[in-house]
C-alpha cells in the first residue's frame, strides 16, 4: 500500500513539473534493446509453464541465468502432456496468425477470436477430461471473487520505502513509455508523454487504497490485446469490464484451464518483440555507437535485471549525445567550378581549395567542451599553428641578419585569410566567443585575417553581448555567404594575380573560382555578387604595380554600362 501510494505521489509531481520530457532519452536504439531484453525474461518466466516444470523462483541479478541452469538440470522432468498441449497450442495460433488472418481480413474487419476460442476449448477439456489428476498438468487454480475493501496506507513506512519507490516509479514509467512508443510506431499515432504521467499517478491512487500492484505496462498482455486486434482506448475500457465481472462471477470457470495453454498465447504473442534482435545488424550499419547502446543495454536486461539494463541504456544514451555533441563535423570547402557554390573537398572531388585563403566548415556547438576540438581542428585542416609559426618566424629573424619575408616559405606561410563558415553553428556561450577571440589575435599576429560568415541572429546576438565586435570592430568582419567573403578576401589582399598565374600554369586543372574577377591590361572586368546588390571592379595598373578598387551600388552600374552587352570595357570608356 504505502508503495503504491508513495510512487503515486511522485507520478503527479512529475506531471506537474512536466517532467515526461525525460522520455526523450528513450531513443529508438535504447527501446529496442530495453523491450527485447524484457520480451526474452518474459519468455523465460513462461518456459516453466510450457514444459511443466517446477521451478524455485529467482530474483536480482543474473536471475534468468540461475533459471536456465535450473531448467536444463531438471529437463529430464519434463511434462510430456504438457508438452503435447503446449505444441498444438502454438501451432493453432501461429496458423491462425500467419496464414488464416490475413485471408479473413479480407472479408472481414473482426478478426477470429482464437485466443478466446482456445482458452474456452481448453478450460472445458481440462474440466471434463480431468487433465490435473490424470496427467499432473497444473492449472491456473483458485481465483477469488469479489472487491478487497479499502484500506489506509501505513504512512510512518515512508522514510524507508523513499528511494525504492522513485527506482520503481522511473522503471514503470519507462517500461510503460517503451511500449508506448512502439505500439504508436506501429499504428502511427502520437503519445503525450505528460498525459502517460498523470493517468498512471491518477490509476495509482485509488489502487493504492485497494492493495494495488504500482501499475505499468504489461509486455505480454499488450502484444496479446495487439494480437487479437485491439487499436483503441475502448478495447481496454471492454477488457476492464470483463475483468470486473471475472472478478466478481465468471472467475471460478477458468480455475481448470491448464497455466500451459496462456504461456502459449504469451509466448506466441511475443514473437514480434523478439523478432526485434534482427534490428541489430541495422542499427550497428547505421552506426557503431548505436548498435553498442543496443547491445549492451539488452545484454545487461537479460544478465542482470531490467532496471539495472534500464540505468545503464540511459547513461550510454547520454554519452553517446555527449560524445556527438564534443566532436562536431568539421571540414575545409572548396569552390565547385563555375559556381558559388563551397562544399567538402574530401567528399566531392570537383571541389577545390581557393589559393591564398582557407575556408573551415563547422557544424554544432562552441561551448566551454568543445572549444578546444574546435580550436585543434581547425589548426589541424589550416595546416598553420599561429603560436608555432610565430615561434618559426622569431627564431629566424634571430638567425638571419636580413630577415626573410616569411611569406616566401612554405606553401601554408602562403594562407592571407581564413573564412569561418558558421553556417551551422547552432550555439555559442562565453568561452566558444573567448575561442574565437584568441584564435583571431594569434592568427593576425602572423598577418593571416580570420572572417565569420553565415552567422544566425541568436549567435550574432551572443557575439554583440560578450562584446566580440564592441572591443576590436576593425578586426573581426563578418559577411552573409562564403561567396561575399571570398571575394573580399580576394581584392582584400590583392591575390587575384597570384590565383589567376596558378590557373594559368595548370596547378589546379579547374576554372577560376567564383567571384574571382581576372585581371586584365587596361581593362575593366565585372562581376555581381549574388544577393547583395553590389558590384565590385578592378582597374589593372601595370605601370603603377598596384589595383584600384571601387564598390559602387548595381543600380549606378547599370546605368554607367546601360545596353552593354560585353564583359570587359576599356579603362577610358
Amino acid at each position: 500500500l504505502i508503495y503504491n501510494f508513495f510512487i503515486t505521489n511522485f507520478q503527479l509531481i512529475m506531471y506537474l513539473f512536466r517532467l515526461g520530457i525525460l522520455c526523450t532519452l528513450l531513443s529508438d536504439t535504447l527501446v529496442n534493446g530495453f523491450t527485447t531484453g524484457a520480451a526474452i525474461h518474459v519468455f523465460t518466466s513462461q518456459i516453466k509453464d510450457l514444459l511443466g516444470l517446477s521451478l524455485t523462483r529467482h530474483e536480482g541479478p543474473f536471475n534468468i541465468g540461475f533459471t536456465w541452469i535450473e531448467i536444463f538440470k531438471k529437463i529430464t522432468t519434463v511434462n510430456l502432456a504438457a508438452l503435447v498441449i503446449t505444441a498444438i497450442t502454438i501451432c493453432i495460433l501461429v496458423v491462425n496468425n500467419e496464414f488464416l488472418k490475413p485471408i479473413v481480413r479480407k472479408y472481414s474487419k473482426v478478426p477470429i477470436p482464437i485466443e478466446l476460442i482456445v482458452v474456452i476449448v481448453g478450460t472445458l477439456a481440462s474440466m471434463y477430461a480431468d487433465l490435473h489428476t490424470a496427467y499432473g498438468i497444473a492449472l491456473v487454480g483458485h481465483i477469488p471473487t469479489g472487491l478487497p475493501l479499502p484500506v489506509l496506507p501505513t504512512f510512518s513506512l515512508i522514510p524507508k520505502v523513499a528511494i525504492d519507490s522513485i527506482t520503481i516509479t522511473m522503471v514503470a514509467y519507462t517500461i510503460a513509455m517503451s511500449m508506448a512508443f512502439i505500439f504508436a510506431q506501429r499504428q502511427n499515432y502520437e503519445v503525450d508523454s505528460n498525459q502517460e504521467l498523470f493517468a498512471q499517478g491518477a490509476s495509482n491512487v485509488v489502487g493504492s487504497f485497494f492493495s494495488c500492484m504500482p501499475i505499468t505496462a504489461s509486455l505480454s498482455r499488450s502484444l496479446v490485446q495487439e494480437t487479437v486486434g485491439g487499436k483503441t482506448q475502448l478495447t481496454s475500457f471492454i477488457s476492464c469490464i470483463i475483468l470486473l465481472f471475472v472478478m466478481l462471477w465468471i472467475g471460478p470457470f477458468f480455475e481448470p484451464l491448464p497455466k500451459c495453454i496462456l504461456a502459449s498465447i504469451i509466448v506466441v504473442a511475443l514473437k514480434g518483440m523478439l523478432m526485434q534482435a534482427k534490428d541489430l545488424p541495422v542499427f550497428w550499419k547505421l552506426s557503431t555507437l548505436d548498435g553498442i547502446v543496443w547491445l549492451i543495454t539488452c545484454l545487461t536486461v537479460v544478465l542482470a535485471d531490467i532496471d539495472y539494463g534500464l540505468f545503464v541504456g540511459l547513461g550510454l544514451s547520454l554519452a553517446s549525445i555527449l560524445m556527438q555533441a564534443m566532436k562536431p563535423y568539421t571540414c575545409l570547402l572548396g569552390a565547385m567550378p563555375t559556381m558559388d557554390i563551397y562544399l567538402d573537398c574530401n567528399r566531392y572531388k570537383e571541389a577545390r581549395e581557393i589559393p591564398g585563403m582557407k575556408i573551415f566548415h563547422y557544424a554544432g556547438g562552441l561551448n566551454f567542451a568543445t572549444r578546444n576540438h574546435f580550436k585543434n581542428q581547425l589548426f589541424e585542416l589550416v595546416g598553420i599553428n599561429p603560436q608555432k609559426e610565430l615561434i618559426q618566424r622569431n627564431k629566424h629573424s634571430k638567425q638571419t641578419p636580413t630577415p626573410k619575408n616569411w611569406q616566401d616559405g612554405n606553401q601554408e606561410a602562403k594562407i592571407h585569410g581564413i573564412i569561418l563558415d558558421f553556417s551551422a553553428l547552432s550555439y555559442i556561450d562565453p568561452s566558444g566567443v573567448n575561442i574565437l577571440r584568441l584564435i583571431q589575435e594569434a592568427y593576425s599576429k602572423i598577418d593571416i585575417f580570420v572572417y565569420f560568415t553565415g552567422l544566425s541572429g541568436p549567435v550574432y546576438e551572443k557575439l554583440q553581448k560578450c562584446g566580440l565586435f564592441s572591443q576590436s570592430p576593425d578586426s573581426f568582419k563578418t559577411f552573409s555567404t562564403v561567396h561575399d567573403a571570398v571575394i573580399f578576401t580576394q581584392i582584400n589582399n590583392n591575390c587575384s594575380r597570384n590565383i589567376r598565374k596558378d590557373l594559368d600554369n595548370g596547378e589546379t586543372g579547374q576554372q577560376p573560382p567564383p567571384g574571382y574577377c581576372a585581371p586584365y591590361n587596361g581593362k575593366v572586368c565585372r562581376n555581381y555578387l549574388n544577393g547583395t546588390g553590389l558590384v565590385w571592379f578592378n582597374i589593372s595598373h601595370d605601370n603603377a604595380g598596384g589595383w584600384l578598387n571601387e564598390q559602387i551600388t548595381a543600380g549606378l552600374w547599370e546605368e554607367m554600362v546601360l545596353g552593354l552587352k560585353e564583359p570587359c570595357r576599356s579603362a577610358a570608356e
